[in-house]
């Protein structure tokens, strides 16, 4: 089925449609029980339709005309319990129906998002979040419709398809032809707009995505907006965008229109056709009216699931449009090659970190480092130095590894750090950088983020060696207290709090912390830096800051100049004068 989809689409990648078909086949699959299931009650609930105006038949024509009270009292009842039946049967089907549907759905966004989790900062870096989120939302949900709705949609035409065209010419087989003149030109109708509509969609899908990223942009940046009067213009910016939108949409609106607008007036002029040969065969007395009446339904029943057997065909452009934007965050790969088989981190391991001839770019960018080596010893304050720019953060991307070097080993206690799990290697490694993440929920869900099994003893030993206790004795709810979206009703202070709390409680073997203290006072700075010191003091934490004064109290500087490692103290004293 799959293959003959990617071969209806032309202008594509054939292999790429047919991974991307394999793709969305893998999450069918596992639904084959129920959609089996779902079949058979279709099958029975077409049959209940096809019934219907054969009933109607017999009433009018061996009841009503052949004056018949008793055929009359059995069909009627006979109508009524199948429309009871054909009732409930929709009501279990739906529900079956919007079952199987939520599943494929939610499977399908799991899988995608899974896929994002792997992919590295420098991705979304160059990605408008706004578009990630049309496509994991709108393009997914259009996706999951056409393998759903669209399997079903197509055996019920089938059935009624094939089961109005036998009552057609059990009744009338010279009336029949009509339908099969009405078809051919239903068909070249539509290959000639597939085109439109499948240049369209994906327009209106990237007029979707700039609302979306304009949002995403915009809101969390309210206060600052608002702080340079700003919100009439980007008012401006939203009409502009929601004007393009609506525009497109509606350009789309009239091609999809005229799509089905001319096989619909294709199929009211054959119905038309057949009264007037049907009526004239009746008033000569060769038809019955009942027979009349049944022939007109059964062929708006032929006709429905042949524009609905066509309209798919124009889907099919719809969902390959959003399919080629799934496969597109589908088919990114991450920037680190998970080993075949990893190693393990041994329970009590300190956390030494040692660079060899490490070389790292950003793709074709200038190398941050070259051949670098150095040695992060186990248990001890490192303060890394630098000028802005120099690759410091870069350094800390590579210890995390979200990147892998382009040559040379990074060794975390003599293990290279290609031979572990990403998930593993940051389970022992704490980052708090000035750029805090905070979560929807209660203060205590935050803290708890990275250690979510940690006891409320060991949460509160955490708050108070963050300095965080005196905050949280004024909240109204302690540490249950909701903190809002992205915590924005929180400090700079309170939130670096929060996230030294949430490193403490993980007790990683090495501590990272990238500017955490900024934007507390140097005295608050200087009693978080020796708690961090006390508790840590087996493990190594690696400090980055342009405050001389954090760095003051460091083990070992290292300096960061033209891609390569030094401990040269007259380098350290010149970086610290540059920060003064």
């Amino acid at each position: 089925m799959f293959r003959w989809l990617s071969a209806a689409i032309d202008g594509q990648n054939r292999a790429r449609l047919e991974e991307a078909f394999r793709w969305l086949y893998s999450f069918v699959k596992p639904q084959s029980k129920a959609i089996v299931g779902l079949m058979l009650l279709s099958v029975v609930a077409s049959g209940l339709v096809l019934l219907q105006p054969w009933l109607t038949k017999l009433l009018i024509d061996d009841g009503l005309l052949a004056k018949d009270y008793g055929m009359l009292v059995t069909m009627a009842a006979a109508m009524i319990a199948v429309g009871i039946l054909s009732t409930a049967l929709s009501g279990v089907n739906r529900y079956l129906h919007t079952r199987l549907s939520g599943r494929i759905l939610f499977n399908l966004r799991e899988n995608l998002y899974a896929h994002l989790q792997t992919l590295s900062p420098q991705f979304y870096g160059g990605r408008r979040i706004g578009d990630i989120l049309s496509r994991l939302d709108g393009d997914v949900s259009q996706i999951q419709r056409f393998a759903v709705d669209s399997l079903f949609s197509a055996l019920s035409s089938v059935l009624g398809l094939v089961g109005a065209l036998a009552l057609l010419v059990t009744l009338s087989w010279q009336l029949s032809l009509l339908v099969l003149v009405m078809l051919p030109l239903e068909v070249l109708w539509l290959r000639w707009m597939r085109r439109k509509v499948e240049r369209q969609t994906r327009v209106i899908r990237e007029r979707s995505a700039d609302l979306s990223s304009f949002l995403v942009e915009t809101l969390p940046a309210m206060k600052f907006i608002q702080s340079v009067s700003q919100e009439q213009r980007e008012s401006d910016k939203l009409n502009r965008l929601g004007d393009n939108y609506l525009k497109d949409l509606l350009k789309l609106q009239v091609t999809e229109f005229f799509t089905h607008a001319i096989p619909g007036t294709l199929t009211s002029l054959t119905r038309a056709s057949a009264f007037l040969i049907g009526g004239y065969w009746m008033i000569e007395g060769q038809w019955q009216l009942g027979s009349l009446i049944a022939f007109s339904t059964y062929l708006g029943m032929a006709t429905g699931p042949v524009q609905s057997l066509l309209g798919l065909y124009v889907a099919i452009q719809r969902m390959s449009v959003s399919l080629d934007r799934v496969m597109e965050l589908k088919q990114a790969q991450p920037d680190i090659c998970l080993p075949e088989k990893t190693v393990s981190l041994p329970d009590d391991c300190r956390g030494g970190i040692r660079f060899d001839k490490v070389s790292f770019a950003y793709n074709s960018q200038q190398r941050i480092l070259d051949q670098a080596s150095i040695q992060f010893p186990a248990g001890r304050c490192i303060a890394l130095c630098g000028p802005s720019g120099v690759g410091k953060s870069s350094v800390i991307d590579l210890i995390m590894r979200y990147y892998d070097p382009m040559a040379g080993r990074i060794l975390f206690d003599g293990i290279d750090l290609k031979s572990l799990s990403p998930a593993a290697l940051r389970s022992k490694v704490a980052l708090v950088s000035q750029d805090i993440t905070l979560f929807r929920g209660s203060l205590a869900e935050n803290i708890r983020y990275a250690a979510p099994e940690a006891s409320d003893e060991a949460l509160i030993t955490a708050i108070e060696q963050a300095q965080l206790k005196t905050w949280v004795d004024t909240l109204p709810q302690g540490i249950d207290t909701p903190l809002g979206e992205r915590g924005t009703q929180l400090s700079g202070g309170q939130k670096q709090r929060v996230a030294i709390a949430r490193a403490l409680l993980q007790h990683p073997a090495i501590l990272i912390l990238d500017e955490a203290t900024s934007a507390v006072d140097e005295a608050t700075e200087a009693e978080v830096i020796g708690n961090v010191n006390r508790l840590f003091a087996d493990r190594t934490r690696i400090l980055i800051s342009h405050r001389a004064s954090t760095l003051a109290s460091a083990d070992l500087q290292i300096y960061m100049q033209q891609a390569q490692f030094s401990t040269d103290a007259t380098l350290l004293e010149g970086a610290e004068r540059e920060s003064d």
